[in-house]
This record gives C-alpha cells, sequence and structure tokens, in this order.
C-alpha cells in the first residue's frame, strides 16, 4: 500500500525562496468525504489523479496516477468547482529530505506553508529558521479544506 507520511508548518520567513525556482500548480477536488479526497493536479503539461485516505498522525493512504492533461483540465472545469486551488511550489532539498514550500494564490493568498515528507513519523529533521509554527495536524490548512474554505475566509 502507498503511504504518505508528511509534517506541515506555517512558513515565517519568505525570502527564504527568493533564489529557488517554483513551479505553478492548479489543484481542484472531486471528492471531500472525510475518509477520501480525490484530487486533479496539473503543471505545465503533466497531470495526475491522486486519492487520499483519512490521515491518522501525520500519516495517511496515498495513490497517485498520471492522466491526460486534456482529461484534467475538463475535470478541473466540469467537475471541481470554484474551490480550484492555485499556489507555486519551491522545493529545497535537506539531506535525504526535501522541503515543499507553497504559495498560495487567488483565494489563499497570503497563505505560505512548508511540507516535508518523511519515511516514518519518528524520521528525525532539522526545523530551519524559516519555519513557523506546525500545522500538522490542523485540517483547515489542507489543501483539500482550504478548496471549500479559503484562507481569505478565515477570522
Amino acid at each position: 500500500m502507498a503511504t504518505e507520511i508528511e509534517r506541515k508548518f506555517k512558513v515565517s520567513d519568505i525570502t527564504i525562496i527568493d533564489t529557488l525556482a517554483g513551479e505553478r500548480l492548479t489543484q481542484g477536488y472531486l471528492s471531500h468525504d472525510k475518509n477520501a479526497t480525490v484530487r486533479v493536479r496539473t503543471t505545465g503539461d503533466t497531470a495526475w489523479l491522486t486519492i487520499k485516505g483519512k490521515t491518522v498522525g501525520a500519516t495517511r493512504s496515498e495513490f497517485e496516477y498520471p492522466i491526460p492533461l486534456a482529461d484534467a483540465h475538463q475535470m478541473l472545469t466540469e467537475l471541481c468547482g470554484a474551490g480550484v486551488i492555485d499556489k507555486t511550489r519551491y522545493r529545497l532539498p535537506q539531506g535525504e529530505l526535501c522541503w515543499e514550500i507553497d504559495v498560495f494564490h487567488g483565494d489563499n493568498d497570503g497563505l505560505t506553508v512548508a511540507e516535508i515528507e518523511l519515511p516514518s513519523e519518528t524520521t528525525p529533521f532539522e526545523k530551519p529558521a524559516w519555519l513557523g509554527e506546525e500545522v500538522t495536524g490542523d485540517s483547515r490548512y489542507y489543501n483539500s479544506a482550504l478548496s471549500t474554505t479559503p484562507y481569505k475566509n478565515w477570522s
């Protein structure tokens, strides 16, 4: 079974991305079920369909499949509704691991988070000075939640 183990943090110093190249991602959700989300994502000329299970701690099932770009665009337009996520992702390697820093646009403008995918929940990792508060267990920061309750609507 495919498993994703990741920790998520707010970014307190956005200047960390100043020297990094980013890639624009667009993603929407076909299902927001509490036990499984189904996402379609595009970047450049590639697209994927991803199914994620319920998060327990920092772990959840994850299955990802490449799909035709035209199909993804049609799904985003016809099936995902108004809550499509637009963000730029920056990657910053840290030894064997890699930080993914997402700068959100549109309705989630002003939100920047960093995630690190780990081989196990107990894997130690260095927390860089540019990290802010950990939000791993805060469901408001899940991309699926941001698609229905965007950052601009938080009080």
